[in-house]
């Protein structure tokens, strides 16, 4: 079974991005993200309502990176600390040498090719440095740009699960993207 250990965090560049560990010092943009209901039309959780909330998700990212069950990083461009998004594996399976990736930007910054970017590599950090077999990608069937940047990135749609979910009084369904590492 796989084993993940984020320390000491790595710390990823691509030619345009540097992605690097969220901080405190980035509450005001964790809430500008997560408080928008644009960037979080697709993701079934709560708004977060004040830079209170923004530093509870900051603290529960540094928990997962601490205890090795989830990663995360600051998406931002070489030269400019300021977080413009935040991608990261979630509902890791070492078990099955298996995780999920999951990602938010800027609605600034949207159409310019970072997201894109910033999956590649992590899909190379995934493969190469945390030795998995597939990473997946669950998204709402109607997130055109999110599946657009997953086939882009060479993912395949393995399901489409019907009402999976319940959120806000309603069921919603999921899609799940997946690569394997060939």
């Amino acid at each position: 079974m796989l084993e993940f250990n984020f320390n000491p965090f790595p710390v990823i560049e691509t030619e345009r991005l540097l992605l690097r560990r969220i901080t405190n010092d980035d509450v005001n943009e964790v809430f500008e993200l997560r408080s928008n209901p644009e960037t979080m039309k697709f993701i079934p959780r709560p708004l977060v309502k004040d830079n209170e909330d923004a530093l509870l998700h900051i603290a529960m990212i540094e928990e997962k990176i601490e205890t090795n069950i989830g990663i995360n990083w600051a998406i931002t461009l070489k030269g400019n600390p300021k977080l413009l998004g935040i991608i990261g594996y979630y509902r890791m399976q070492p078990e099955n040498y298996r995780a999920e990736i999951g990602y938010m930007l800027s609605p600034d910054f949207h159409g310019k090719g970072i997201i894109p970017e910033a999956v590649n590599v992590l899909l190379k950090y995934g493969f190469e440095n945390l030795k998995l077999h597939s990473i997946e990608a669950v998204i709402d069937p109607e997130n055109y740009a999110s599946e657009k940047v997953l086939q882009k990135c060479g993912f395949v749609k393995e399901a489409h699960l019907r009402e999976a979910e319940f959120w806000e009084g309603k069921f919603l369904d999921k899609v799940i993207y997946s690569l394997l590492n060939n």
